[in-house]
């Protein structure tokens, strides 16, 4: 399995269809199947999310700063 990393932690992120504002906090690896996720942190309510890197890295999400 091959790591591409594009977002780093602490790198912050604007979802383009909502706008919300978000920080990679690390990335992970679905146990049961070794799928690759980014874990990240909203700044609206400091919430954490995981998403698969492969939706992470589709478009929907920017680099900002």
């Amino acid at each position: 399995m091959q790591n591409k990393t594009v977002f780093q932690p602490g790198q912050k992120l604007q979802h383009l269809k909502t706008g919300g504002l978000y920080q990679i906090i690390c990335q992970a690896n679905i146990e049961a199947t070794h799928e690759q996720v980014y874990v990240y942190q909203a700044f609206s309510n400091q919430s954490y999310w995981v998403r698969p890197a492969s939706e992470m890295l589709d478009g929907r999400f920017i680099a900002i700063e």
